[in-house]
């Protein structure tokens, strides 16, 4: 199906009251669509809101996201995995021959992300039908400042969404909608920077202050005093003398510079002095840390804060949990939306709304036990755990370590039962090729129980019945 949106804006048209009617914001400035460009400029200018969005979306895009394929049959699973470029839970990764012009999930989960910048974050699907069936070919993402309406339904669903400079509409059917912290039918979401916005208009004013400060009381000011004029001089005299000495003494001290060589020659009676400041400045660098903490607080990421003025690093590990906690609740909520409206329709395209769909899962963020050398050989050494060559990759995997070769795999030391299996198809292999039975009915049973196939019964080939060959005379 063709792409209807776009990404590029064209033209900007007005506003839309759609916002302000369902998300009850109260500032004019954070009414949607303007709250897009007070969002942006405060992730691209403030460098406490800048970490705090990254300490958010980074672990979110370095964690391991997979599918869970778990009641499902192995052809929808494999579907699903090479449409979204994921390995399979519990399954070695299977890289694709290409991945230029592919779905690339770190991108689309990096947008998604946006929408705790701007409350929301809109996708349009895009498929690839031209091999008979039904493959992802992006999610085409639709910018916030591109959209000029969301249409909602009187129930509070979403209609669809509308761009500048393109009259379709882009319905339901087809979008995939991020919004953070939705409430009824207030699609347009609320910013994760929301509550922190006080605060960063705040400490930008401080910060202007304290340049201003800096700039006009940083240094002392040079200040030049003229001599006395002439006793018994005219009026006219002095005026035109003290005129003299206010322009030559404005020049002096502009031109006042400490250095290895630097120097002045005044007049009897005149003076250049630098006046310090006077009074007491007022003290910036508190409310400016302050407010700092305070943006840090909006997302639960206290432990930004840590090293200044609020605690020590000991209290680390506790504001660490209750963050991790807050970024496992995002990754499922980007997880359920994915589950709901890309895998189920991609599943449903292909075998229809009866069949069951993998899931998209993510690993959980700050995990309590780590995986360590020392655990795993507890674990195995308890039984918990068997030493194969799963194990062996993923711990490989897990240390950076090389990859095993594939002929150091093929000449593992093969089990028991892997051995009694290849001689039972070895000697089932022998006996169609021959009149004569290879082996004895005992030792075929031992191979056969060896082998793990003890439902098999029965006595097996009535040896009597197979004529015997005589053997040939030497030449």
């Amino acid at each position: 199906m063709p792409e209807i949106g776009y990404q590029a804006d064209r033209t900007i048209v007005g506003w839309s009251s759609f916002a302000s009617d369902y998300s009850h914001e109260t500032n004019p400035d954070l009414q949607w669509p303007k709250s897009i460009d007070v969002f942006d400029r405060m992730r691209r200018e403030d460098p406490q809101v800048k970490s705090v969005l990254r300490a958010v979306t980074l672990p979110l895009l370095r964690t391991d996201w997979v599918i869970d394929g778990a009641g499902c049959r192995p052809e929808v699973i494999a579907h699903i995995a090479g449409d979204l470029g994921l390995p399979v839970k519990g399954e070695a990764f299977v890289a694709p021959l290409r991945t230029r012009d592919r779905f690339s999930f770190k991108e689309f989960l990096r947008l998604a992300l946006l929408e705790l910048v701007y409350g929301h974050s809109f996708f349009e699907q895009v498929y690839d039908q031209s091999s008979g069936s039904t493959h992802l070919a992006k999610l085409a993402w639709r910018p916030p400042r591109t959209i000029a309406d969301i249409e909602v339904a009187r129930d509070g669903g979403l209609v669809g969404i509308r761009q500048h400079g393109v009259d379709q509409l882009i319905g339901v059917d087809r979008l995939v909608a991020f919004v953070n912290e939705r409430e009824g039918a207030n699609w347009v979401g609320e910013s994760l920077l929301r509550s922190a916005y006080k605060m960063a208009i705040l400490k930008d004013r401080l910060l202007r202050i304290q340049a201003l400060v800096a700039d006009r009381n940083g240094l002392g000011l040079p200040i030049y005093t003229s001599p006395a004029p002439a006793e018994g001089a005219s009026f006219e005299e002095v005026k035109t003398w003290l005129d003299e000495q206010i322009a030559n003494g404005l020049a002096i001290a502009r031109n006042a510079r400490a250095g290895e060589t630097a120097g002045v020659s005044l007049p009897y009676g005149a003076k250049l002095e630098f006046g310090a400041v006077t009074g007491k400045l007022p003290d910036t660098e508190k409310p400016i840390r302050y407010y700092d903490e305070q943006i840090a607080r909006a997302v639960l990421a206290h432990f930004l804060n840590l090293g200044t003025e609020t605690g020590s690093w000991a209290l680390g590990s506790t504001f660490a949990n209750f963050f991790t906690d807050s970024l496992n609740a995002v990754g499922q909520q980007v997880a359920d939306v994915v589950n709901q409206h890309v895998i189920e329709d991609i599943v449903d395209h292909n075998w229809g709304p009866t069949e069951p769909a993998p899931r998209l899962v993510a690993t959980a963020i700050g995990e309590q036990q780590p995986v360590t050398a020392e655990a795993i050989k507890a674990l195995i050494e308890c039984g918990a755990l068997s030493h194969d060559s799963a194990l062996e990759e993923f711990l490989r995997a897990k240390y950076g370590l090389p990859v095993k070769g594939e002929a150091e795999k093929t000449g593992e030391q093969s089990t028991d039962a892997e051995i009694a299996r290849a001689a039972a198809e070895v000697a089932q292999k022998a006996y169609l090729a021959t009149n004569k039975p290879p082996l004895r009915q005992e030792e075929a049973r031992e191979l056969i129980r060896r082998a793990g196939a003890d439902w098999l019964t029965g006595d097996g080939p009535d040896v009597n019945r197979i004529p015997a060959t005589e053997p040939e005379e030497a030449a």
